[in-house]
């Protein structure tokens, strides 16, 4: 038997509730994982609150680490024995025990803890697959300007440092100073706070007028606009998240009128279709860990039975960096 967090319907935090589910034995391509740790992510609460619609019961939870105990026939890649991380599909980490598809299952280095593993998979491959994967017309190099919303966020912490190791003049967003100064010392070469400035004019003053070469927007809604103006000519919007509500309808002439943007819809499980991917950048951002330029900051820990004050939290903006749940 297992605790596991169930959601019966769509809505608030209150939804969310520990039921004893039977765990049995991994199946052809399946492993079964003790965890040690589950991350927490806004992607969780897009699936609880409907924004993302999934049938019910809904068993919530993309992320952890711990210790696999069991591999089914055809698995070769994991052992019984193995300490291990992911970002997966289906959701359910926010459990003890789970059997699990195990082609997004990473052997985690034994530099790395498994609190740190469980709060760096998804928000790491989102960086990851953000700045290695989703460039603009001629790609990034050294000293070009790119702007991140939510920079102190768990995903914005980890895209702050790895932008300096790239090299990049990484402009970052957020709603209060104190989260300004953390994605300063995290990386940020300049720092704006949404909540005092109108972040279009200052990206402008900040570039020399000339606008950045892409935005990369968790925000949705409340930033989006905007975001278009702050690009350079044939800019890339690259949107991967709608924490304020997703983006509405737009006309895509105004594509044309802005500089011939360009703009897509990211999301990180069309990035892992394949195990040969997720290795790859799995070894990525292992490096950029194990290496130091990379440091996986941990600011809220809460015990499985705090999940719903563990939401609360999050979708108050009152978290920084990355989120886990302890059991």
């Amino acid at each position: 038997m297992s605790r596991a967090v169930q959601i019966d319907q769509n809505g608030g935090p209150e939804q969310m509730k520990i039921v004893d589910v039977q765990v049995g034995e991994p199946g052809p391509g399946q492993i079964r994982i003790r965890h040690k740790a589950v991350g927490l992510n806004f992607i969780d609460v897009y699936q609880r609150t409907g924004l993302y619609q999934l049938p019910m019961p809904l068993k919530l939870g993309m992320e952890g680490s711990g210790i696999v105990e069991a591999v089914g026939e055809g698995v070769t890649h994991l052992r019984p024995g193995d300490r291990a991380a992911y970002a997966s599909q289906p959701p359910g980490s926010y459990c003890d025990v789970r059997v699990m598809p195990a082609m997004n299952v990473c052997k985690l280095p034994d530099a790395i803890d498994f609190d740190t593993g469980a709060a760096m998979m998804l928000k790491g491959l989102t960086a990851q697959y953000l700045l290695r994967r989703t460039s603009p017309q001629g790609g990034l190099k050294a000293g070009d300007y790119v702007l991140f919303h939510a920079a102190a966020g768990g995903v914005g912490l980890i895209a702050c440092q790895w932008a300096r190791a790239l090299g990049l003049q990484l402009i970052g967003t957020a709603g209060s100073d104190a989260k300004c100064a953390l994605a300063k010392e995290h990386g940020a070469t300049h720092v704006i706070n949404y909540a005092k400035e109108d972040f279009k004019e200052r990206v402008k003053e900040i570039t020399g007028g000339k606008g950045v070469k892409v935005v990369y927007d968790s925000v949705g809604k409340d930033t989006w606009e905007k975001s278009l103006d702050c690009l350079q000519p044939l800019g890339l919007m690259a949107s991967f998240g709608n924490a304020s509500g997703p983006v509405p309808p737009f006309a895509p002439g105004i594509l044309g009128t802005k500089g011939s943007l360009y703009v897509t819809r990211q999301t990180l499980f069309s990035h892992i279709t394949s195990r040969e991917n997720t290795q790859a950048m799995a070894d990525d951002l292992f490096a950029a860990v194990t290496g130091g330029q990379v440091k996986i900051r941990i600011d809220q820990r809460f015990p499985l039975e705090q999940v719903q004050d563990a939401h609360r939290a999050l979708e108050a903006r009152k978290t920084t960096g990355s989120t886990i749940l302890t059991l």
